[in-house]
């Protein structure tokens, strides 16, 4: 008996599966089944070992930005004033709570990290910008890049 700690290798059938999820989260498990060429109980078994073991760690709707105000896409590259883990730790901590920021990135290069961030126009950043992104903890200067287009946006993950 193997130790539930221990997770088993995927075969080409869990990787169907997640696939199969990234494509369309709300997939039911009937189908689902059927695209692998399984029994439902069986395939419900695998996919709830994926999501028990991390591989999956979420499923959730994809919303228009421009439907909810939200249609300018902006990145911005932050440096901090020290490059201490003390002063990487604050600054992550206070990001994690801004509502607005979408992702961030510690990076290597010009910058510590990378923003990305919604918003609904120019103004609303620029407001953003000067009340909460320069009042983080370290920031010593942001460069912020307006996205043009959008030609790759949240890609799923090829395996």
């Amino acid at each position: 008996m193997k130790e539930s700690s221990i997770a088993e290798p995927l075969d080409r059938i869990d990787l169907k599966i997640l696939r199969l999820l990234q494509r369309d989260g709300r997939i039911s498990n009937a189908d689902l089944a059927k695209a692998v060429d399984m029994s439902p109980a069986t395939c419900h078994r695998r996919t709830q070992r994926l999501f028990d073991e991390g591989y999956v760690k979420g499923v959730r709707a994809m919303v228009a930005p421009e439907k909810v105000d939200r249609a300018t896409l902006v990145m911005v590259g932050v440096v901090l004033d020290r490059s201490t883990p003390e002063s990487f730790a604050l600054f992550e901590t206070a990001v994690a709570g801004l509502p607005f920021v979408l992702d961030c990135h510690l990076v290597a290069g010009d910058f510590d990290y990378f923003l990305k961030i919604r918003v609904s126009d120019m103004a609303d950043f620029n407001h953003l910008h000067g009340t909460r992104l320069i009042a983080l903890p370290g920031v010593r200067q942001t460069r912020t890049f307006f996205v043009m287009k959008e030609v790759v946006d949240n890609a799923a993950l090829a395996f």
